[in-house]
C-alpha cells in the first residue's frame, strides 16, 4: 500500500516537471522570437533586385494516340517515361505593389525525356529525348504579409522555350520521333523567402507545362505516326539566392 502511493506520488511529480519544463520552454521560446530582429528591412522597399537561381526537374511528355494507332497494330503501347534535368538561371524582380511584383527567370535547361514503345511481337524501343533548352518565363509573383524574416507565395505565368537540341533538322535515320524546337506553356509554383542579413533564401516548387504541340509530323515511322499530338510538362524544385 505504502510503495503504490510511493509510486503515485513520483508519477505525479514526473508529470509536474513535464508540465513546467513544457511552460518555461513556451515562454522562452516566446521571448526568444518577440526578440528576433527584422533581417534585411530596407529589401521591402527596393523597386527591382535580381538573384541567381539553380533547380533540378523531372519532365515527361503527355502525348494523344492518332487514328493511325488506332486502326493499325504495328505499335502496341506507348508509355511516356519520367526523367531527371537541372536548370540554372538569373532572377529579375520588379515590384509593382506590397503584394504582387512581376520576375522573370531566363534559365539554361538540361532536360531528357523518353517514351517507351511495344512494338509487335513483344519488341520494345525506348527513345530518349536530351534537351538543351533557353527558357523565358514572365511570370506574377503573388506575395503574403511578410513574418519577421518569412514569407510565402505563388507564381503564375507563360513561358517559351527554345530547345537547341531539338532534332528537327537532323535528319537522322535512326530517329524514330522528331520533335519541334520552339514550345510555349505555363508554370504555377509555389515559394517560401527566408530573410537574411544580406540576403534571402526562396525555395519553390513549380509545374511547367507547354501547351503546344512538340511533334514534327515530316517523319514517316510509324512510331511517329502514332501520335497526335506530344505536349511536355516538368516539375521544377529550385532554391532562388535574390539580393
Amino acid at each position: 500500500m505504502y510503495a503504490s502511493k510511493f509510486w503515485n506520488s513520483i508519477h505525479l511529480s514526473s508529470r509536474k516537471i513535464i508540465l513546467l519544463n513544457c511552460f518555461f520552454f513556451l515562454v522562452s521560446f516566446s521571448a526568444s522570437a518577440q526578440e528576433e530582429r527584422m533581417s534585411n528591412a530596407e529589401h521591402d522597399d527596393l523597386p527591382y533586385y535580381f538573384g541567381i537561381t539553380i533547380g533540378i526537374n523531372s519532365a515527361q511528355y503527355r502525348l494523344t494516340h492518332s487514328k493511325y494507332f488506332i486502326q493499325n497494330d504495328s505499335v502496341v503501347n506507348i508509355t511516356p517515361l519520367w526523367k531527371p534535368g537541372f536548370q540554372l538561371g538569373i532572377v529579375g524582380n520588379l515590384k509593382l505593389s506590397n503584394f504582387i511584383d512581376l520576375r522573370t527567370i531566363p534559365s539554361f535547361v538540361l532536360r531528357e525525356k523518353a517514351l517507351k514503345f511495344n512494338l509487335m511481337k513483344d519488341s520494345v524501343l525506348i527513345n530518349s529525348f536530351e534537351s538543351i533548352l533557353f527558357s523565358m518565363p514572365l511570370e506574377l509573383k503573388f506575395k503574403s504579409d511578410r513574418q519577421t524574416n518569412f514569407r510565402f507565395y505563388v507564381v503564375a505565368g507563360i513561358k517559351l522555350d527554345y530547345d537547341f537540341n531539338s532534332n528537327t533538322k537532323a535528319h537522322k535515320e535512326e530517329d524514330i520521333i522528331r520533335i519541334k524546337p520552339l514550345d510555349f506553356g505555363y508554370n504555377l509554383g509555389l515559394g517560401f523567402e527566408f530573410y537574411y542579413p544580406n540576403f534571402i533564401f526562396a525555395p519553390e516548387i513549380k509545374l511547367s507545362n507547354g501547351i503546344g504541340n512538340s511533334l514534327d509530323r515530316n517523319v514517316g515511322e510509324p512510331t511517329n505516326k502514332a501520335i497526335d499530338k506530344i505536349t511536355t510538362r516538368m516539375i521544377v524544385f529550385s532554391i532562388h539566392i535574390e539580393g
